[in-house]
């Protein structure tokens, strides 16, 4: 009687927390920190969104590089890091994927939190944010494109 009795109390338990918990499948999910991202692409799977190229322009607070764009299996990544006396100061995302609403949901997820760390660490060692492991690997290699050309690499 009392195993039976553990056993629906359990059972019951479970059902609970299981109907309990809110994915975030739902919900807007829009970016929380400063950092700057592009506006999405053009709507189609694997076209990215695209800046006009900013290699080498000299800004009045520092000097804009812009990585190599790293072609993902989503679409292709680049990211943009302005560097004022020898720090980065900014970091935009130009291309990234956004051709579909998953895709969209995870970047303005991801970006602000690799912008973020980027801004902090001052180089390429970064975490990868899970579930946006493409998207993290294409960022970095596009990062480590652009701290080269700066000589910060």
């Amino acid at each position: 009687m009392r195993r039976l009795l553990t056993w629906i109390l359990s059972t019951v338990a479970v059902v609970v927390l299981l109907f309990g918990y809110r994915t975030s499948t739902g919900s807007a999910v829009q970016p929380t920190t400063g950092a700057v991202v592009a506006a999405p692409g053009t709507g189609t799977t694997g076209s990215p969104a695209t800046a006009p190229p900013t290699t080498g322009s000299t800004a009045a607070a520092g000097r804009t590089y812009t990585g190599a764009a790293a072609q993902t299996r989503w679409g292709t990544v680049q990211v943009s890091i302005t560097v004022t006396d020898g720090r980065i100061t900014d970091v935009t995302v130009p291309q990234y994927p956004s051709g579909n609403d998953k895709d969209q949901r995870i970047n303005a997820r991801a970006l602000p939190i690799l912008t973020q760390d980027t801004l902090t660490n001052q180089n390429a060692d970064i975490d990868m944010i899970s579930g946006a492991t493409v998207t993290s690997d294409g960022y970095v290699q596009s990062l480590q494109s652009a701290l080269d050309q700066a000589g910060l690499g």
